[in-house]
């Protein structure tokens, strides 16, 4: 099921929020858990018992994990544990991919298995481990299945992040407070983020589409399909984010952030520190700094470095155009982190450019169907193979879709809520605002849902990963 869609909107969220607020204290993470499961069942129910599988097994993992903290034993279920949450992953995500590399490798014609992908599966897993984790760290294990499964499936961070810790809302799951005020904030936060899905990434989205399809291809084309990427990728992906972070809001939980603005970075290393928090931070506390971080000498910091970007590449598609996406990010973080860093502080202005490049590559790469498709893509960035710098089908896309990439550059930095925030800083202009905001959310969410009745199906892009 997806937030964009009037299933969702207004028939599932309505029944659930009713049950939800009506139910007692005791009985709330019950009533989460079971529309959690109606959530994501809804397209392919069988794999409800996937994860229903793993939770049960972090589940248990997690106490056995603490009964023998410190002994061997505990370190022995907490690997176990990693093991099989990673082999889950593995068969249903990366089978294919491995074998189908080695049967070209070794000359054989290993049949492929061919399974489904699990939608989120990479999120819950990373969730599950996690926890088996910080309980092996010293975290109390969670005694109440109901709550470790309401935390693991809880759907509006479900199927694309961002990824919770459950030390972040351990308390919360046990006893949480609901408000008004609380309820008004999610909900504003929820259309803000379907705003951006609905009427800025899906527009981008048609224009990468309207790229792909394209018989006639310039260098202009070529760069509006990269600047259109790189706003729809983040539109789409922090519109989730800040519609899941509303949804929990309204259900009484606070989410961390996943997105700070990453586009008005001055360098790489501060736009990984902006751009999807939850998976940078996860890699950081459960791989990089367990290989040692930046303890044990800079060699060895170097290669801790290039190990993580390459499964951050690898944990976002069995492919490897994302293989060779995470180790572009590993060789700039590199030298940044060897030499370039202070050098890029002299000028904000010529740093800032330096990122936006950098980052639009990095999308270029990231988007690639095959290989071979990247190297296209590259090339006719740079205009090789003869193709002209512009073409009337370019010139006629960037009429049409002009307003979307301003409306997105523009909304893609902090220049929107820090208007908002001086206007509200006048007395007058805040009262305006306060009255002005339900009726101007009420206009917008009427506006995406003649959107949603009108259009096609455009799900998130996450949903893959």
């Amino acid at each position: 099921m997806l937030f964009s869609s009037l299933t969702f909107l207004y028939y599932f969220l309505p029944l659930t929020l009713v049950l939800y607020f009506l139910s007692p204290k005791r009985l709330k993470n019950t009533v989460l858990l079971l529309t959690s499961l109606v959530f994501y069942g809804w397209g392919e129910p069988k794999y409800v018992l996937l994860m229903g599988l793993s939770i049960l097994l972090g589940y248990g993992f997690g106490l056995l994990v603490e009964k023998y903290r410190d002994k061997k034993a505990g370190g022995a279920f907490c690997a176990i544990s990693v093991a099989v949450s990673l082999s889950f992953l593995l068969c249903f995500k990366y089978a294919d991919f491995f074998l189908v590399n080695l049967n070209k490798a070794a000359g054989l014609a290993l049949p492929l298995p061919g399974l489904a992908l699990p939608i989120g599966i990479s999120f819950y897993t990373f969730q599950i481990i996690s926890y088996t984790a910080d309980v092996y760290r010293g975290e109390k294990a969670q005694r109440n299945p109901i709550h470790l499964a309401a935390y693991v499936s809880m759907f509006p961070q479900l199927i694309a992040g961002p990824i919770v810790r459950y030390s972040n809302i351990a308390e919360q799951l046990r006893a949480r407070e609901h408000s008004l005020k609380e309820a008004a904030l999610g909900i504003r936060r929820f259309v803000i983020g379907l705003g951006k899905k609905i009427l800025l990434a899906n527009q981008l989205g048609e224009l990468c589409a309207v790229f792909r399809a394209s018989q006639e291809k310039s260098v202009l084309f070529y760069w509006m399909y990269a600047i259109a990427f790189s706003l729809h990728i983040y539109f789409d992906f922090s519109g989730y984010s800040d519609m899941a972070i509303g949804l929990g809001r309204v259900l009484g939980f606070r989410f961390l952030e996943n997105f700070n603005y990453p586009y008005i970075s001055a360098s790489v290393t501060e736009f990984w520190r902006r751009w999807h928090i939850s998976l940078g931070s996860w890699f950081r506390d459960y791989v990089y700094i367990p290989l040692g971080g930046n303890r044990k000498g800079l060699g060895r910091q170097l290669v801790n470095i290039l190990v993580v970007w390459m499964l951050t590449g690898f944990w976002h598609g069995a492919a490897w155009n994302f293989v060779l996406w995470g180790l572009y990010f590993a060789f700039f973080l590199m030298i940044e982190k060897l030499w370039l860093l202070k050098r890029l502080e002299r000028s904000r202005y010529l740093s800032h450019i330096y990122t936006l490049f950098l980052v639009m590559i990095s999308f270029v790469i990231f988007h690639g169907e095959s290989m071979g498709q990247v190297v296209s893509d590259l090339a006719g960035l740079v205009g090789a193979g003869g193709i002209p710098f512009v073409s009337a089908e370019a010139v006629y896309y960037l009429r049409s879709f002009g307003v979307v990439l301003l409306a997105g550059g523009i909304g893609a930095t902090p220049f929107v809520s820090a208007l908002f925030r001086k206007i509200s800083e006048n007395p007058a202009g805040g009262k305006i605002l306060n009255l002005a905001e339900p009726f101007a959310l009420a206009g917008v969410l009427l506006i995406m849902t003649a959107y949603l009745v009108d259009g096609s199906f455009n799900p998130f892009l996450y949903f893959r990963f």
